[in-house]
């Protein structure tokens, strides 16, 4: 296939970003997607699970690197980044979500790695930069974010408990979070730590802080790998982890006390574009799968290829309409972060995460659903990808708070709205 950038932004893309595009397609389709195979083949049994790192992964980085394919996510602001746009990481993100196991941390653009690497980035000191920004960068470690909780409601982050105490010149934690993606990794050389350290505040959201934490500090226990409909993501893993009198210096806080929600959303805004933009190449290639399925001239039903069948034919053409809308309102949201940043573009990137997983799970069920039991098995990724487009619903904040405050901004312009009626309601009795 040749990726063709919709024709609406292409100005806007520049000649380094297409070529960028045009090695990345390729590495995807030619290295990525032939490899997924082969690297779970090469994933541990047992207790090996949690330890091995299939060799096939660091073959494909080693390509990517020089291929020039490395650390596309940081966006130009970032002397340590690829020099491009959000817009334009926008459309390698989706090329990356085809091979959604592999080509993202192939190139060193995998999540929770992306959003670690713009905290030290955007917030870090010197010395935070040079200690982990530096070996993050190079792939040689990789990280977490210990945010979520299991005994609380954490898709209101101001519930979080963790208790982040200053005792000298150290940090002392207690807590137990959950969801920790990439903590079973034995790469995962550091964790960032949401936690309170002033939990009396008046105002709840200067209560948090964010504290970085190496995992081998001494109290951290891995106590267990949680598993997503049964698949747990091993190497990476998702893991509940205890906190017991962790200890750091002061120096570990990011950008101060008080200041884990400005860190926070300047982390996720970014990253939610990213999780949709890779869930687009997913259903792009669902929607791939779905279309050698239906035309494959071995497989017929009451005498037609499943392709000839009327419920088939609308399945396509409601998948390829709804794909093309949720892409567009993504790459709505990246140029607005463009230009006037994260924080400003809020509304379009919760309208994109809000619509996106949805889009994703709907055409994966159609495909599914045309290859029969053969969707639910293992023998094609479309059951995998499910799983992890279900996820998605809530991962970054689920659906249910991005549409809750969508409705409150639209709400914002409802005294516009009704002064804008009300006076050609006066013109029209104006002209009577």
């Amino acid at each position: 296939m040749v990726y063709t950038i919709p024709s609406i932004i292409e100005s806007k893309i520049s000649s380094h970003a297409k070529d960028l595009i045009e090695k990345l397609e390729e590495f995807v389709e030619n290295e990525c997607i032939p490899s997924e195979t082969l690297y779970q083949s090469q994933l541990g049994e047992g207790d090996q699970r949690w330890k091995i790192i299939p060799p096939v992964i660091e073959s494909l980085k080693e390509k990517a690197k020089s291929l020039g394919l490395w650390n596309l996510f940081l966006s130009k602001e970032y002397p340590e980044g690829a020099g491009l746009t959000n817009l334009e990481y926008s459309l390698m993100a989706e090329i990356m979500g085809r091979s959604m196991r592999l080509a993202p941390e192939a190139t060193n653009c995998s999540a929770p790695d992306t959003g670690n690497m713009e905290v030290f980035a955007k917030y870090g000191t010197p010395e935070q930069k040079s200690r982990w920004l530096t070996p993050l960068l190079s792939g040689e470690i990789r990280s977490s974010v210990a945010m979520t909780e299991p005994r609380v409601a954490s898709s209101d982050a101001t519930n979080i408990e963790t208790s982040i105490k200053r005792v000298g010149k150290e940090y002392v934690i207690n807590g137990i979070k959950w969801w920790i993606s990439g903590a079973g990794d034995p790469r995962c050389s550091v964790y960032l730590v949401m936690g309170k350290t002033d939990p009396t505040n008046k105002i709840l959201h200067r209560q948090q802080s964010i504290v970085i934490v190496p995992a081998n500090t001494r109290g951290i226990k891995v106590i267990r790998p949680l598993t997503v409909f049964g698949y747990d993501d091993a190497p990476e893993g998702h893991c509940e982890i205890r906190f017991d009198d962790v200890r750091v210096p002061i120096e570990n806080v990011i950008l101060g006390e008080g200041r884990g929600f400005e860190v926070i959303q300047g982390r996720l805004g970014p990253g939610r574009i990213h999780h949709c933009m890779r869930s687009i190449g997913a259903a792009e290639r669902a929607l791939d799968l779905m279309l050698a399925r239906i035309t494959d001239p071995s497989r017929r039903t009451f005498g037609k290829l499943l392709a000839e069948h009327g419920t088939i034919i609308s399945d396509i053409a409601r998948s390829r309409i709804e794909i093309d809308q949720a892409r567009f309102l993504v790459l709505n949201a990246a140029h607005m972060i463009d230009k006037v940043g994260p924080k400003q573009a809020m509304k379009e990137i919760g309208m994109a995460k809000a619509t996106v997983p949805t889009v994703l799970l709907n055409v994966l069920d159609r495909s599914i659903q045309a290859h029969g039991a053969a969707g639910v098995s293992a023998d094609f990724p479309l059951a995998y990808l499910w799983a992890a487009g279900r996820t998605l619903k809530f991962a970054d904040g689920p659906d249910e708070i991005h549409i809750q405050q969508i409705g409150k901004w639209e709400l914002r312009r409802a005294p516009e709205a009704s002064k804008r009626i009300n006076e050609a309601n006066r013109k029209k009795l104006a002209k009577l």
